[in-house]
C-alpha cells in the first residue's frame, strides 16, 4: 500500500506518510484499488465506505484531488470533495458531514487526476471544528486549494490510518456535475 501511495506521489503531494491501513472504497459499478481507473459516472454517489475501527473512537474522512485543474498545472488544487466529522467507531453514515460528497469532474484534455480519500482518528474523541463551514454538493465556495497538510495540522489529526485512491478522467458525466456545482 505504501508502494502505491508513492508511485502516484499521494506522499509528497498530499501527505508526508502513507495510511497504515485499506480504506474499502466501493460503488455499484467499481472499487478505488490504489490508483486503479474509475469513470465519474462510476463514482458520481458516494461510496460505501469500511475501514478497521474502535467502538469508542471517533474518525474525520477527507476526499480530495490534487490535480486541480490537472496534474500538470494543479493551481487550485487539493480541491475538496468530501468532508465527514466526528464519525462513530466505523459508520460513516452517523458522523457529521462538513462538506457533502461531490464526485469526480475532472476537465476535459486535462488527463488522469487522483482522487484520494484519507481516514484519521481523532485523539480527544469527538470534537469541535470551529470555523469550519458546511459545504452543500451544489457549493464550489471553499473547496480549491484545500491542504489536507493545512486542515490536519489545524486540528491536530496526526497522520492518516487508513486510506486508498484513485484516478478518473473527463467522460459524459462531467458537464452534469459541473451544472450542479453551478446551481443549473
Amino acid at each position: 500500500m505504501e508502494a502505491k501511495f508513492r508511485e502516484h506521489g499521494v506522499v509528497s503531494d498530499v501527505v508526508d506518510s502513507a495510511p497504515t491501513s485499506e480504506l474499502e472504497l466501493t460503488w455499484k459499478d467499481g472499487k478505488a484499488e490504489f490508483g486503479n481507473v474509475l469513470t465519474p459516472t462510476q463514482v458520481q454517489s458516494p461510496p460505501t465506505v469500511k475501514f478497521s475501527a474502535e467502538d469508542q473512537s471517533f474518525y474525520t474522512l477527507i476526499m480530495n484531488d490534487p490535480d486541480a485543474p490537472s496534474r500538470k498545472d494543479p493551481k487550485f488544487g487539493e480541491w475538496h470533495h468530501w468532508l465527514v466529522v466526528n464519525i462513530p467507531g466505523g459508520d460513516v453514515t452517523k458522523g457529521e458531514v462538513m462538506s457533502e460528497y461531490v464526485g469526480s469532474g475532472p476537465p476535459k484534455d486535462t488527463g488522469l487526476h487522483r482522487y484520494v480519500f484519507l481516514l484519521y482518528k481523532q485523539t480527544g474523541g469527538k470534537m469541535v471544528f470551529e470555523g469550519l463551514p458546511k459545504r452543500t454538493n451544489r457549493s464550489p465556495e471553499g473547496r480549491a486549494k484545500h491542504s489536507v497538510r493545512q486542515f490536519t495540522n489545524q486540528y491536530s489529526l496526526g497522520s492518516p490510518v487508513a486510506g486508498n485512491f484513485y484516478q478518473a478522467e473527463f467522460d459524459e458525466y462531467v458537464p452534469k456535475l459541473m451544472d450542479q456545482l453551478s446551481g443549473k
